[in-house]
């Protein structure tokens, strides 16, 4: 497989000459009136080739998703229009084309691959209705030849029982083959370049290496061009050919892999590959003797019945669960979608009771009538913004729940205030709504708000999965100031193996429900008990990519 890889990257090479499959000429795409800045994409160059894979790294606003928006001509205009340049694709100009002309190209020759297939797909059309939409665009099939379409699409994509899966909804599915459909969708007319948004931000390590894995397969396959659009440096190391950085509309620096992973230019790109976490990177700390949280033998079934005539069906989210949580400790929770992560966390919470077990908190059982849960754990959620009131200002956000709780309007107001400052943002968010913050900021809100509980325990689910790298760092350096500062421990939920080894002391390692192994990060990281464990770690995208020393910029 390696000589492989190494053939392709040596005709990527001899093709730099070639005639580019799509080139960006000057690109400038323009904001509306009252914007952060004048321009979305600001006079941009760069070119994508036939059979290569050319990644746009960047953080969230430098324009990599309103480029490909500009290339799909699916700019919501005219509030947003391009204003400048050209879109070669194959010699010809995309933005000369008639809307007529860009129905004919999106699909059939350029397709896309969104971030969240949950959004993208229809919830009340089966995964073969929304295939065959498609492939009726060139191919007006018969129901049977149809069917044999579809399911061939979908065994392409190694997804189980192509037969039946095309009858089934979204919803039935899981995240991962929910964007395998999206994929099996994108590519049903072979189109000539693949544009991939984003699609692995979300996925657990194992799902991303097989998305990953899908799409250099199809890639090499079709011989498309493909435009992955990241800011994840490990999944960049693991699938790019070629590199292009993005910094607020502008292109600072492009080149091949090699070079721009090990020895970047800009310090832009400096910065970014220096806040990208590792598995060398082990926090320690010297937990208390007496555990603030022990959760004893939890267990937990979920029982539903398929239909009025159907069976009972019955899985186990959690079993004979335990662990102790001290003060000042971080624990990372790690597993796949399914492994009982969040039913744990909830179960913590008491928003799912379970079924046997035990759940203290210094030592006195989660219900007790003299343990007053809220104050004494605070929960930290994966989408900051879907967590927020839209129509309530952040001030109010912030001191809904100690009002509620019987603390005086003006402690609460001042305990606000000290909170957003702990957090690193200034007094004047106060009087803003959620929509005028970005992520990293959304999320600092957040923590923010769980801290005016003035809480002993802080559950973070996925709290930085979707944050871009030097935001991500940013907020992991927030909750270990808090912990310092403040003595609160934190349960961390998380897929990502590098964030848990940057911030957690110990990780529980779940699968179907079961702790697989717990023990030091460190000596997890380094000697592995379970097969389960290893093969997260050997799934880790770019884990074989050996991030350069370079110095602190953040």
């Amino acid at each position: 497989m390696m000589a492989k890889d190494y053939n392709v990257t040596e005709r990527f090479r001899s093709q730099a000459t070639a005639t580019p499959l799509l080139e960006v000429r000057d690109l400038t795409v323009a904001l509306p009136e009252g914007a952060d800045r004048i321009n979305a994409v600001d006079g941009i160059s760069y070119r994508l080739d036939p059979g290569k894979i050319t990644c746009i790294v960047g953080e969230s606003g430098s324009g990599k998703s309103m480029t490909a928006n500009a290339i799909m001509g699916l700019l919501p205009k005219p509030h947003v229009k391009v204003t400048a340049g050209a879109l070669m694709f194959e010699g010809d100009d995309l933005l000369t084309r008639s809307e007529a002309d860009m129905r004919k190209v999106r699909g059939a020759e350029i397709s896309m691959i969104f971030q969240e297939p949950m959004t993208a797909l229809n919830p009340l059309m089966t995964v073969g209705q929304q295939i065959a939409e498609v492939i009726r665009k060139t191919e007006p099939l018969p129901r049977a030849a149809m069917r044999r379409r579809i399911a061939q699409l979908l065994a392409e994509m190694h997804l189980p029982e192509p037969e039946t899966m095309q009858d089934s909804y979204p919803f039935r599915l899981s995240g991962g083959q929910r964007q395998r459909v999206m994929i099996a969708m994108a590519l049903a007319l072979k189109p000539k370049l693949l544009i991939a948004d984003e699609p692995t931000t979300a996925l657990d390590v194992t799902t991303q290496k097989q998305i990953l894995g899908l799409i250099r397969e199809q890639q090499l396959q079709h011989d498309m061009g493909v435009m992955f659009i990241t800011h994840d440096f490990g999944v960049v190391a693991e699938i790019a050919d070629h590199i292009v950085v993005m910094e607020r509309g502008k292109v600072v620096e492009e080149g091949s892999v090699e070079a721009v992973l090990n020895t970047p230019k800009h310090p832009y790109t400096r910065k970014l590959i220096a806040a990208v976490p590792t598995l060398n990177d082990h926090a320690r700390t010297s937990p208390a003797a007496t555990p603030l949280l022990s959760v004893q033998n939890a267990c937990k079934t979920f029982k539903s019945r398929s239909g009025f005539f159907g069976g009972k069906r019955e899985v186990s989210a959690l079993n004979s669960v335990s662990f102790n949580l001290h003060e000042g400790e971080i624990i990372g929770l790690v597993g796949e979608s399914g492994s009982g992560k969040s039913t744990l966390a909830r179960s913590i919470m008491r928003l799912s009771d379970i079924d046997k077990g035990q759940i203290t908190i210094d030592g006195k059982p989660i219900d007790a009538p003299e343990l007053d849960l809220p104050t004494a754990i605070q929960f930290v959620f994966q989408d900051p913004y879907a967590s927020l009131n839209p129509r309530r200002r952040i001030g109010r956000a912030l001191t809904i729940g100690p009002m509620q709780h019987g603390t005086p309007k003006e402690e609460a107001w001042d305990r606000a205030r000290e909170m957003i400052k702990i957090v690193g943002l200034d007094e004047s968010v106060m009087d803003r709504f959620p929509h005028e913050f970005s992520g990293g900021q959304r999320q600092r809100i957040g923590i923010a708000r769980a801290l005016t509980m003035k809480p002993r325990i802080l559950i973070a689910d996925e709290a930085v999965s979707a944050l871009d790298v030097s935001v991500q760092k940013q907020v992991l350096r927030l909750l270990e100031d808090i912990r310092l500062t403040m003595g609160i421990a934190i349960l961390f939920v998380t897929h990502d193996l590098r964030v848990a080894a940057t911030i957690c002391h110990r990780l529980l390692v779940m699968k179907k429900g079961e702790v697989v192994e717990q023990g030091s990060t460190k000596s997890i990281f380094a000697n592995p008990k379970s097969d389960y464990t290893r093969a997260l770690l050997d799934a880790v995208p770019g884990k074989s990519w050996q991030k350069p020393i370079l110095e602190e910029t953040l």
